[in-house]
């Protein structure tokens, strides 16, 4: 028997997958779980379980945590990226990055296939298509659910036939969870106008009386949660831990796929939005003018092409360098306030902080300039415009 690595997440799409590979297409399956952040050690454990009963030949579980950090999130972060201004690209940025482990996996046991539960109406083929063919354009892709345009209920039918039966109940809601963040897909992102049930989300409302956290940041990166200092990684999650008690960071995000349509999904992302609204915050209070007017731009295009699985271009690189420079003053505490369904960023804290100048105070003081000096260069300021209504007064 050939051999296939499916990408699996013990879902209803991939749990599908494994059956069919094995007992439509005869092939030996070799089921890997990448785990991003969105697996606790008991859900390893009860994945890896099914896994072994829906009749993989062997299992693994590969952590990438830290490498995703630091290859993806930190990035992120630095760019304060978020699609169409909502989406923290939770699970988009992720699917990279488990694309490529598949590939590693694939190439070390030896397999002419690899598979993966993507539909043939969004954006996941495409990524990981993509680092497929780039990485390995020996190996073959197959995609059982694109290719016979099932939909889940003829998924669930299927198991049923092949004799599985799992509680399928969840089933009407696509879960992807990681640590930047868990997308929800039902029936209701499926319309313009419905909105997801509060039982659709993971995290449930917990706490209600408000509480202050403190983010510690140095150059850019998420040092400290607390005056507790820990890694980004490590902070990331406690962040979690707290503000997803608090069900903050939900919104549905609609965008335009890469194929063409537009798509809708819901998701909560409590650490991933707060962690880039502080350190944004930050970022308006110790960098240039300049400096954010271009991040701003180079951010959005980072977040565009990460977004459409286009991370091995080296025009990425070249705007990790961009970004990472970027960062050499983006040093100190973001004081923030945690309350049911939202979040205020209350200030900063830093030694950067360019508020902090002799020159003079806001609406208050100048100490620089006389009001003479201020008159003129208003006077010139304005010239361009007053020059072109001058000789355009007709319009």
């Amino acid at each position: 028997m050939e051999k296939v690595v499916l990408a699996y997440s013990g879902g209803l799409d991939t749990s599908f997958c494994v059956k069919y590979l094995k007992n439509e297409l005869h092939l030996e399956v070799h089921s890997v779980l990448v785990n991003t952040g969105g697996f606790s050690e008991n859900e390893l454990l009860s994945v890896e379980k099914r896994a072994y009963e829906l009749g993989v030949f062997s299992h693994a579980n590969k952590n990438i945590l830290e490498e995703f950090y630091e290859k993806a999130i930190k990035y992120m972060v630095f760019g304060n990226v978020l699609k169409n201004n909502t989406y923290p690209l939770s699970v988009s940025a992720e699917r990279v990055f488990q694309a490529i482990e598949v590939v590693k996996y694939a190439k070390q046991i030896g397999a002419k296939y690899v598979a993966h539960g993507s539909t043939g109406a969004g954006n996941d083929q495409v990524r990981f298509d993509m680092i497929f063919q780039i990485l390995a354009p020996e190996i073959e892709i197959i995609t059982p659910i694109r290719d016979l345009k099932l939909s889940r209920q003829e998924e669930i039918e299927f198991l049923k036939n092949q004799g599985v039966d799992y509680t399928w109940e969840k089933a009407k809601y696509s879960i992807n969870k990681g640590i930047w963040g868990t997308s929800v897909g039902g029936v209701e992102t499926l319309t313009s106008h419905k909105a997801l049930p509060e039982s659709a989300y993971p995290s449930q409302l917990e706490k209600t009386e408000p509480s202050e956290v403190i983010l510690h940041f140095e150059k850019g990166e998420l040092v400290g949660f607390n005056n507790e200092f820990d890694s980004p990684v490590n902070n990331i999650l406690k962040l979690e831990a707290i503000a997803s008690k608090y069900a903050i960071g939900r919104d549905i995000h609609v965008g335009d796929t890469i194929i063409g349509i537009k798509g809708r999904v819901g998701f909560e992302a409590a650490a991933a939005l707060i962690t880039i609204k502080a350190h944004h915050t930050l970022e308006k209070h110790v960098l240039s003018k300049w400096q954010q007017y271009w991040k701003e731009q180079l951010g959005n295009w980072y977040g565009m092409l990460l977004h459409e699985g286009q991370y091995f271009d080296p025009v990425m690189r070249n705007i990790e360098a961009f970004l990472t420079d970027s960062q050499q003053t983006v040093s100190g505490e973001v004081f923030v306030t945690l309350k049911p369904y939202h979040f205020n960023i209350n200030g900063i804290e830093s030694k950067h902080d360019l508020m902090k100048s002799k020159f003079g105070v806001y609406g208050e003081t100048n100490k620089d300039w006389t009001a003479d000096e201020a008159k003129g260069f208003i006077k010139i300021v304005g010239n361009a415009t007053k020059i072109y209504h001058s000789v355009n007064s007709e319009l």
